[in-house]
């Protein structure tokens, strides 16, 4: 997917430093991501961003899930989980907020990243939604999910 490309230096640019570490992403089929929804959070439709922290951070909440498999040893940066991406949904939000793919690839991976850090929007009274507009801000994003919906 031509828009993805570059997604993980930017968010490593953008991150805060408590985002010290690798992190993966996947951008897949609707489907796929339907499959994993289902499988990890018992919720039978796609959703546009799933958080798989590695079993250090491992929280759960609506976005995020447990790691699908065992995470292997890794010589290096600590690895902080992964990030998979709808790219139907993307791509349709994308279009609806009138905005490029790519930027709602960003939005998506920012809004993944927070969870991977351990931040939790429906339980932290708005701590999440001040460090994603923070840092929406600084990358120059629009509207992030979190203010999407409030």
């Amino acid at each position: 997917m031509q828009e993805a490309r570059g997604l993980g230096g930017w968010l490593r640019r953008i991150a805060p430093r408590s985002a010290r570490g690798a992190v993966t992403i996947a951008i897949l089929p609707d489907a796929q991501v339907k499959a994993l929804n289902k499988r990890f959070r018992g919720l039978d439709y796609a959703t546009d961003v799933l958080s798989f922290p590695s079993s250090a951070h491992d929280q759960s909440d609506d976005r995020r899930a447990k790691t699908p498999a065992k995470t292997p040893v890794r010589k290096g940066p600590k690895f902080l989980g992964e990030i998979v991406i709808a790219r139907g949904i993307a791509q349709k939000q994308a279009k609806t907020l009138a905005h490029p793919t790519k930027i709602e690839l960003r939005v998506l991976a920012l809004h993944g990243l927070l969870h991977l850090l351990g931040y939790d929007h429906e339980v932290d009274d708005g701590k999440m939604a001040r460090a994603e507009a923070r840092l929406r801000r600084k990358a120059g994003l629009p509207l992030g999910l979190i203010a999407r919906v409030s």
